[in-house]
Parts: C-alpha cells; sequence; structure tokens
C-alpha cells in the first residue's frame, strides 16, 4: 500500500481557456478510515465538461486550495464498516485525488456484469451515458423512423447518443464535429448517416446540406449558430434536448445564442434542458437496456483512456480542446490493477491525440 496520497487542487481562476498553471498536485500522508467509513484507492477517474464551469467563481464551483470532485471508480482498501468489505469496487464523487474516504452513503456499488469493463461505468453506463439516454428517451422522446440531428457528436454524449439512437429505430442520424478524423469515425464506428466539420462553413448550410429535408429531433451539446441551425433544420413538432452550451464554456460574458423565436411557434417546436442528476433513478433502467447490446457487441463504448494519475490535469485540458473521441477517462496504471483491473480493458480505447485547437468534444454531464 502507498504510503502518501496525492489531489488536485485548484490555485486559481481562469480567464478563458485554462492552462496546467491553474492547478496544483498536493501530496499527503495516506488517510486512514475512521468510523463508519472506507479507505478506497481508485482506478479510473472521469474528467468532464462540467469541471470547466465549476472552475468559475459560481455557486457550487471549486474552491481555490482544496481537493477537486469528479467521479471516480476504485477498490476499497481498508474498511470501518460492515457495510463495506475490503475489494469492494465503487463508485464515489470524489475524484482527482489517488485516494478517497468516503462513507457507504456516498458510494454506489457496482454490478459486475460478464464482459463489461470497469471504464463502462464512467462511460456509456455513467453519467455521460444516462444523459444520453435521458436525452432520448424521456426529454425527446424518440420515436422509431424519426431523424436525429447531434451537436457535438464526436464527444463522450454525442457518440452515446448516436449508439442509443441506432438501437432505438432512429431513422436517419446527422452529427457535427471538429475534424474529418472524427467526422470518419463517426460515420464508420458509431453508426452515423452524416457528419460534417462545422469549421467548413455556415453551420446552417452545413447542416441543410447533411439533412436537406430536415430533423425530427435535435440533442444540441453546443448552443450558439449550432442551435440557431437546429431550429431552422427542424420540421414541424420538433424537440431540442439541451445538453450543453460548449461555445460559450470559456467566454462566459458572451452573448446568449441568437434563433429565430419565430420558428419555435410557428412549427410548435420544443427546447427543453436538463441535468442528469435529476435522472439517477433511472440508472438500473439504463443497464437494462445497454448491458445486453454491450455483451453481445451490438453496442461498443467510445472512449479515450489516459494512463497515470499523473496525467489528469493534462487528458482534461486535453479534452477542453477536443483531443479526444468519446468518454476520456484516467486510468491508474497502463496494464491494469492486478487481476481485477486485468478484466477491465476499456472497450475501443486510444491513447490522448493532439488534433488541434478543437472544442467539439465539449458536453455537459
Amino acid at each position: 500500500m502507498n504510503e502518501s496520497a496525492l489531489t488536485v487542487h485548484q490555485t486559481a481562476r481562469p480567464h478563458g481557456h485554462p492552462t496546467a498553471g491553474h492547478f496544483a498536485f498536493v501530496e499527503s500522508p495516506l488517510p486512514a478510515p475512521v468510523a463508519g467509513s472506507v479507505l478506497v484507492e481508485n482506478l479510473y477517474w472521469s474528467v468532464d465538461p462540467y469541471h470547466r464551469e465549476l472552475m468559475d467563481d459560481v455557486p457550487g464551483g471549486f474552491v481555490l486550495g482544496a481537493p477537486l470532485e469528479g467521479r471516480a471508480v476504485g477498490r476499497v482498501i481498508a474498511s470501518r464498516t460492515p457495510r463495506l468489505a475490503e475489494g469492494e469496487i465503487v463508485f464515489h464523487r470524489q475524484g482527482w485525488r489517488t485516494h478517497a474516504v468516503v462513507t457507504p452513503e456516498e458510494i454506489r456499488r457496482l454490478p459486475r456484469f460478464d464482459g463489461v469493463p470497469l471504464t463502462a461505468y464512467l462511460s456509456i453506463l455513467g453519467g455521460t451515458g444516462l444523459t444520453a439516454y435521458v436525452g432520448l428517451t424521456r426529454i425527446a422522446r424518440l420515436r422509431e423512423g424519426e431523424d436525429l440531428f447531434v451537436s457535438a457528436a464526436a464527444g463522450g454524449v454525442g457518440t452515446a447518443t448516436g449508439r442509443f439512437a441506432r438501437l432505438l429505430g432512429v431513422r436517419r442520424l446527422v452529427g457535427s464535429t471538429g475534424s474529418a478524423a472524427k467526422a470518419g469515425h463517426l460515420t464508420r464506428e458509431v453508426g452515423y448517416d452524416a457528419v460534417f466539420d462545422y469549421h467548413d462553413g455556415d453551420a446552417g448550410d452545413l447542416l441543410r446540406e447533411a439533412a436537406p429535408d430536415g430533423v425530427d429531433v435535435c440533442v444540441d451539446n453546443v448552443g450558439g449558430e449550432m442551435l440557431a441551425a437546429a431550429v431552422r433544420a427542424l420540421r414541424e413538432h420538433g424537440r431540442i434536448v439541451r445538453v450543453g452550451t460548449i461555445s460559450q464554456y470559456n467566454t462566459p460574458d458572451a452573448p446568449p445564442p441568437r434563433f429565430d423565436h419565430a420558428d419555435v411557434v410557428e412549427k410548435s417546436l420544443r427546447i427543453e434542458g436538463f441535468h442528469v442528476r435529476d435522472y439517477h433513478h433511472l440508472q438500473e433502467e439504463l443497464y437494462e437496456f445497454a448491458v445486453p447490446h454491450l455483451q453481445s457487441g451490438r453496442l461498443a463504448a467510445d472512449e479515450t483512456v489516459v494512463d497515470g494519475f499523473e496525467h489528469i490535469v493534462d487528458a482534461f485540458l486535453g479534452m477542453l480542446r477536443g483531443r479526444n473521441t468519446g468518454k476520456i477517462i484516467v486510468r491508474a496504471h497502463p496494464a491494469g490493477d492486478g487481476a481485477e483491473a486485468a478484466r477491465t480493458a476499456s472497450v475501443g480505447e486510444t491513447a490522448l491525440r493532439g488534433t488541434g485547437d478543437r472544442q467539439d468534444n465539449l458536453t455537459s454531464e
């Protein structure tokens, strides 16, 4: 067992894009669990777009000079409660640190499904997948045979939305992304029919070319011009699911997105946003829907895996620049962590790689 622990603290508020200088790694003695708690050694961490919002001076935001929060999966290595045994694998929200002291009320035991890696609980079976599932089934109420447009389609929520939509019987699936390479992945691997690079021209023109007959539903992770384009492209009684506004994450003072409000009335459109935290009661339903397809191979998790906790800040900053495809996850050890992690090799994992100054992968969970 390690004798020390590492945590990540935010040291300053960013103005625009954050940098490594806004963070610090802090080493401290290994924490000891108190009565009624356990010590968890983290194995996998999720870095998410919403963390960028929490970096600002906002209610509920990160506290400067304190350990940051985030989703994590780890193993109980010391227990002082009969409710959790050593060796159990748990999900909790004290990420951005190598070790965490948590209570049974602060964790969720993870079911173990044959053939499903632990990384899936931070991607397609985690908050990312639940966001996509809720957006399609509860907010949009996607019907078989409808056409769907997804902005930021190569991100974690975008890829999960595309894959789930195929299982739900979508007819034409259209997406936007930030590079030709990502567009190729989406059409070859994820099941999109048409994908455009938003750098190639006006968003409205590009969407009209990709979906000349319009669409019934849009899952929007971007806002701004992409939202305006979606409003124009929607058919009568169309629905927009608002997941995130990544076009404004680093420019909080930018004016709000503009679109033709007359279209909303004339076409009887519905625009609705949501927070996935209000839908945790659907977690088991997501398992029932997705796990059989994961086990059969009909469904895959799009993940970019970065090895080593020491690279968690780099992984986060890389995600903000769009240097990932699918959900980005940080893994404690390159070859896994013993026999347990040897069974958790991520589905379709890739290494973090540079793709230029892109922001198409930002999706809010």
